[in-house]
């Protein structure tokens, strides 16, 4: 599968990794641990990262500072991500070529080398794959940083989608010195005001007529109680998962640019497809979407009832 990745990776001597944009511990886990891997290979060349951050993963290394001028004759990866609209950093598109490697249901195929596997339960485990392949060396830090990436997709090994090829992915990362009990208490401690406002939204959650658990949290809200938007969107959709009856849950938090953003996970259906209606994607029980208007909130709830509907005739 990588084979001709592997060429491309030994042909140019300066490589830049993308990934999508507000990242997660598998986007940024991938990128530094195939800056790692290639690196440790091939010390002569150029390998640079580059897209936004966040604070919560600054533990596993920082981006790079990269200028225009590094695209001439560069090779750009692109990790993680699904569609053009979605990547940090649009100068991938200054590169001479683009390797595009995903697991993600694919919506485009933007490069020129297109690796998507939506068997994989990340995109850290298809970069492992890579490295294990083609014998590339691997350091403790791309290590570390490849199993945060594993870990977080996973759900601690727990999510729909785990089997034989995560945990060799797993034994194999986990041969290298590096504190695994570090790495769980840097992803999973919480501060001890996400705690409480994770209780208080436990209670505030709302129900469609058929269960579909909601959270509905705009720009007053977030003000009003100091909410970030990475918290009040992807931390806060934790608080309405495993709970019985409830097989389709959502978040639609208003950010920045007074957009809502859904963030939309179920144990049991597709939905992945009402995402793509309204011009996201991801994972066929993990989705996203940036929404239009927040008209459109309604109209969502409504497909999701549907589906259920049609998925228990």
């Amino acid at each position: 599968m990588f084979k001709q990745v592997h060429e491309w990776i030994k042909q140019y001597k300066t490589i830049i990794i993308h990934r999508h944009y507000r990242p997660d511990g598998d986007a940024i886990g991938s990128q530094i641990g195939l800056k790692e891997a290639i690196k440790a290979t091939y010390p002569d060349k150029n390998v640079l990262i580059t897209g936004d951050t966040v604070d919560r993963l600054s533990f596993l290394g920082q981006m790079d500072e990269v200028r225009d001028t590094a695209y001439q004759n560069a090779l750009a990866i692109v990790l993680d991500c699904g569609d053009t609209s979605l990547i940090s950093d649009s100068r991938y598109q200054l590169a001479d070529k683009t390797i595009k490697i995903d697991h993600h249901v694919n919506k485009e195929n933007y490069g020129d080398i297109n690796i998507i596997d939506t068997d994989e339960i990340s995109c850290a485990s298809m970069i492992t794959r890579l490295i294990m392949e083609q014998e590339y060396k691997l350091t403790p830090k791309g290590a570390r940083a490849l199993f945060v990436g594993l870990v977080a997709d996973s759900g601690r090994f727990r999510y729909p989608g785990v089997g034989p090829n995560t945990f060799k992915a797993a034994h194999y990362l986990t041969s290298f010195p590096f504190d695994i009990e570090e790495v769980y208490q840097q992803i999973y401690t919480e501060p001890l005001n996400e705690v409480k406002l994770r209780a208080k939204y436990t209670s505030a959650f709302q129900l469609t007529e058929h269960n579909v658990a909601y959270l509905i949290i705009d720009m007053e809200e977030r003000n009003r109680n100091r909410l970030s938007f990475s918290f009040a969107s992807r931390g806060l959709i934790s608080v309405m998962s495993e709970i019985d009856g409830i097989s389709i849950w959502a978040t639609f938090v208003e950010n920045d640019d007074r957009q809502f953003v859904l963030e939309l996970r179920s144990n049991r259906y597709n939905i992945n497809q009402i995402a793509s209606k309204y011009g996201g994607g991801g994972h066929l029980l993990a989705s996203g979407a940036t929404l239009q208007n927040k008209e459109q909130i309604d109209q969502i709830l409504k497909d999701l009832d549907q589906l259920i509907m049609e998925e228990t005739k």
